[in-house]
C-alpha cells in the first residue's frame, strides 16, 4: 500500500493483488487494489469511469500476468465504501470466488444493481471476473469499482470491429 517496486516507501504505492485471490489456481476473482494519486498516477484513471461517455470509449482492460495475457470487458461501474462488520450488507471485496452458480449470480446481481449505468455485459458462472478498487471521496471510507469478465481473443476481435 505504501512502498515501490523496490520496497522502499512511497505514499503511491503499487496495485496489488488482494492475497486471496490467486492467479495461480484461478480462483473467480481477481481483486486488485490501488490509489488514485492527483498527479494521474496509478488508479486514477477509474475514476475516468463514472462517466459513461469514458466508459463507451475503454471498455476492455487489459490484465496481464506473468503466466498469461488477460483481456476482460467492464460489467459495472460503481461506488462503494468499505463497511464494519456489523453491516450487514453487499460487501463487493469478500468476493474471491464462486462455489456454486447461485453465489456467482448473487455477486453479479449484486455489482449490477449498484452500477452507475448499464454496461448490457454480465458474466456467468466459470467466468473468470476481474475487480479494480480505488479510494473514492464521495463518503468516508468510499471506494470507486470496475468489474470485468475475462474474455477471449475472437471476442476480442470482434468487439474491436463493433467499436
Amino acid at each position: 500500500l505504501r512502498r515501490n517496486f523496490y520496497k522502499k516507501y512511497d505514499v503511491a504505492g503499487l496495485p496489488f493483488l488482494d492475497e486471496k485471490s490467486n492467479i495461480y489456481k484461478h480462483t473467480s476473482n481477481l481483486i486488485i487494489y490501488g490509489h488514485n494519486m492527483n498527479d494521474g498516477t496509478m488508479f486514477r484513471d477509474v475514476l475516468k469511469y463514472k462517466k459513461y461517455d469514458y466508459y463507451q470509449n475503454h471498455k476492455i482492460i487489459k490484465f496481464d500476468t506473468l503466466y498469461e495475457e488477460g483481456e476482460y470487458e467492464i460489467i459495472a461501474v460503481f461506488l462503494s465504501k468499505i463497511y464494519t462488520v456489523k453491516d450487514d450488507v453487499f460487501k463487493y471485496y469478500q468476493f474471491y470466488g464462486a462455489n456454486t452458480k447461485e453465489e456467482f449470480d448473487s455477486f453479479i446481481n449484486n455489482v449490477k444493481k449498484l452500477s452507475l449505468y448499464d454496461t448490457k455485459v454480465s458474466a456467468e458462472f466459470g467466468d473468470q471476473l476481474l475487480t479494480l478498487s480505488t479510494c473514492e471521496y464521495y463518503t468516508d471510507d468510499g471506494r470507486m469499482v470496475i468489474v470485468a469478465k475475462k474474455i477471449t481473443r475472437d471476442v476480442v476481435k470482434w468487439l474491436t470491429k463493433v467499436i
